[in-house]
Formats: structure tokens, C-alpha cells, sequence
């Protein structure tokens, strides 16, 4: 059975949605601050199932003993952390407590358990702003931003625990930018609050449930002198956790892979592709850069290939048209074509 830390958020619900499809159990620990209930009832449908939901909080260490003791656990995929550059930036604080102090209470119950597997959802910032593509020998680098760096002394801290104690088996997955949704249009990026990613905000433009989206920054060194990323396919993104599950469980040690597509597109041309696919215009604005960005991200995916026989199967326009669903599906606003 595996534990998902965090599994009623974005990412963590397409992974439930694959371990039910692939028939692996599991229990989803969330603390519902970035995600909402309804989540639950909505993985039931997709999964044709009843869900194990236990609200809660990583940092609350008497409440994962409790699971451990409860739930036959045999690995755990942590997906449990705050997620914001802009808001990292803003409250370092929070992010260290969530982020770092979290993850130090759910490795050591995993310990007191006797449970050595994990695949850890880390973050390409750790790479700091180097030359595109990045791949995995690079070295880290210390972040541009709050988050990022949480990401960082977490991955380290990983290493050091799989050099003090062979038992360890751990996967560190360093995520490009997922966007998409199910194709079932149940599940799919939700956050509380206004949206800190690119595609959702561009989304919720679309509809009319925001008035615009800013473009942050139109100087950066860029054919087009937006930021560029490597977006890549909610779908294609949990895929590749199941893979790095399946390659640990045989292996002592960290491992680090990227999960991302190898192309990348600037904030400009996710905006005009969004407004092709969906014939939905996309009100933007030029603003100042946002503290904390970089110009260039995107994968160097050749390792998770060798080693996990993983690679991104969908493309951008599949991407924007689960996305569209979800929103179109999810949306209180009128939308009309233009």
C-alpha cells in the first residue's frame, strides 16, 4: 500500500487516479490547504472505487504514527508541500516550517516504521540558473527563490539519509512544469486561491473569472523575451513516479531523475497556442519580472529514458485541450468562441 503525502492536491490526485488504474492500493494524507474535499468523490468516480481519505498534516507526528500502525504501508510518494515562487518569497517562514520541518516528521515516522521506499516530488529550481537543457550530473545550485531552495535542502538531506542508513530507497523527481488535467475532466488543478502557475490563470482569463493575465517580464534573453519552460503533461508527469516506485524496489541508495518533455515554450507562446487550440482570447499585459524567476528551463530527459524506459507522450496541444476540458467542465463563467 502506498501513502500519498499530499494526495488531494494537483499532482497527487492524477497519481491516485494511476495507482487505481494499475490496481496498487493506496491511502491519500492531505491537509487541504492548497486542495479541496470534493477531490475524493471525484477520485472515486475516475477510479471506480472508494477512496481512503485521511485529513491531516505531515508536521503532525502522533497522527503518521497512527497511519503507520493502522495501514499496511510499504512505500510513501511526497507530494506534500507548499508550492508558490511569489509566495515563497514572501513568507521564507512558512515554506521552511511546511516544506523542510514537514518532510523531517514524515522521514522519521517512515523510519520508526520500517519504511525505506520514497519517491519525492523535487523541483528543476535546484539547478539555480544555468545553461539549458539540464540534466542530472549538473550540480545544484543554490535557488533564485524560497521554494526552490526548501526543494533543494530536502534533496539533500534525502542523500545523506540513503549514505547513513543502506536501507533507504529513494527516488527524487525534479519536475518541469506539469499543466493539463484527466481526460475525464474530474480531476485537475484547483488551488484555493488565485492560480500561481502559467496555464491555470491563463484558464481562468479565458472564462472571464479573471479580468488578465500579467506577463512577467518581456526582457529576459528569449527569442520573444519571455520566460520559457518545459511544460509537460500532468498525466505523463505521475506516469513517471510509477516507474521510479517500480525501479526502487529493488535498489538500495538516491536517485535523481528529471521528469520533463526536452521542449521548451516562452510565456508568449503558450498564450497564442492556448488562443489557437480553444479559440478563447487570452487578455494579457506586459508587468515588471517576478523576483525569483529565471529566463530558460527545460529538461535534458535522456536519463529517465535509459534508466526508467519513461518518456513524455503527450504534446503541447494535448496538453491545453485536457486543460480546457477541465476548466470548460469546472467553470462557473460563461465561456463563448471568438
Amino acid at each position: 500500500m502506498i501513502l500519498l503525502a499530499g494526495g488531494l492536491g494537483y499532482i497527487g490526485s492524477h497519481a491516485a487516479a494511476q495507482l487505481a488504474e494499475n490496481n496498487i492500493d493506496f491511502v491519500i494524507l492531505d491537509n487541504l490547504s492548497n486542495s479541496k474535499l470534493d477531490v475524493v468523490s471525484r477520485l472515486e468516480q475516475v477510479c471506480n472505487r472508494k477512496v481512503t481519505f485521511i485529513q491531516g498534516d505531515i508536521r503532525d507526528r502522533a497522527m503518521l504514527d497512527r497511519i503507520f500502525s493502522d495501514y499496511p504501508i510499504t512505500s510513501v510518494i511526497h507530494f506534500a508541500g507548499l508550492k508558490s515562487v511569489g509566495e515563497s518569497m514572501q513568507k521564507p517562514l512558512a515554506y521552511f516550517d511546511n516544506n523542510i520541518n514537514g518532510s523531517i516528521q514524515l522521514f522519521e515516522a517512515m523510519a520508526q516504521a520500517g519504511v525505506y521506499s520514497l519517491v519525492f516530488s523535487s523541483s528543476a529550481t535546484v539547478y539555480g540558473e544555468q545553461t539549458a537543457p539540464y540534466h542530472e550530473d549538473m550540480p545544484t545550485q543554490m535557488p533564485t527563490n524560497t521554494y526552490g531552495y526548501t526543494k533543494l535542502v530536502v534533496e539533500q538531506m534525502l542523500e545523506k539519509l540513503a549514505q547513513a542508513n543502506p536501507e533507504w530507497s529513494i527516488a527524487i523527481l525534479r519536475y518541469f512544469n506539469p499543466i493539463g488535467a484527466h481526460n475525464s475532466g474530474l480531476i485537475g488543478e484547483d488551488p484555493q486561491d488565485i492560480p500561481n502557475n502559467l496555464l491555470p490563470y491563463v484558464a481562468k482569463v479565458a472564462t472571464g473569472e479573471l479580468p488578465i493575465l500579467n506577463v512577467f517580464g518581456d526582457d529576459y534573453p528569449t527569442p520573444d523575451g519571455t520566460a520559457i519552460r518545459d511544460y509537460i503533461h500532468v498525466v505523463d508527469l505521475v506516469a513517471g513516479h510509477l516507474k521510479a516506485l517500480n525501479y526502487i524496489q529493488n535498489k538500495k541508495g538516491s536517485f535523481v531523475w528529471n521528469l520533463g518533455t526536452g521542449r521548451g515554450f516562452s510565456v508568449l507562446e503558450i498564450i497564442h497556442s492556448f488562443e489557437k487550440i480553444t479559440g478563447q482570447k487570452v487578455n494579457h499585459q506586459i508587468a515588471p519580472r517576478r523576483e525569483g524567476d529565471i529566463a530558460t528551463c527545460w529538461a535534458d530527459p535522456q536519463k529517465s529514458l535509459q534508466e526508467l524506459g519513461w518518456k513524455a507522450q503527450f504534446d503541447l496541444q494535448n496538453m491545453i485541450e485536457d486543460l480546457w476540458r477541465w476548466q470548460q467542465y469546472n467553470s462557473h463563467a460563461c465561456v463563448s468562441n471568438v
